[in-house]
């Protein structure tokens, strides 16, 4: 397990979007373990600057969803911050599945009317957008 420093903070708490229906499978397996890790390796997340824009991004319009607040010192699978798609910025990936005692929290995350999530900035210590 690794932690990250991103200008000069260490950052403990990671991000991950899914659906209200793949959480509760998770609560059901006592283990989250979502589509993507066995089709990419990995489980996409993101940290608090990048959460807002990956959701406006990639889910705009979903409602259903819900955010997953991870700490990252509970992680039992590998943590690598990387860029695989070009680019500078480095996103938090979860190698292997993420145990339940590893998520401290989970919100709900629906859009607003217009279909963005910048309402839920503040939620996450973020100015709003």
């Amino acid at each position: 397990m690794w932690i990250c420093r991103e200008e000069g903070e260490t950052i403990t708490t990671i991000f991950h979007i899914t659906t209200e229906h793949e959480w509760k499978q998770a609560l059901h397996l006592r283990r989250y373990e979502p589509e993507s890790l066995a089709s990419e390796g990995f489980i996409h997340c993101s940290n608090s600057q990048q959460v807002i824009r990956v959701a406006n991004a990639l889910f705009r319009g979903i409602r259903g969803l819900v955010l997953l607040h991870v700490e990252v010192e509970k992680l039992s699978s590998p943590l690598v911050y990387e860029n695989l798609e070009g680019g500078f910025e480095l996103f938090p990936h979860v190698y292997g599945p993420i145990e339940l005692e590893a998520v401290r929290t989970v919100t709900r995350f629906d859009p607003a009317a217009d279909g963005r999530f910048d309402h839920h900035s503040a939620d996450l210590g973020n100015e709003p957008a």
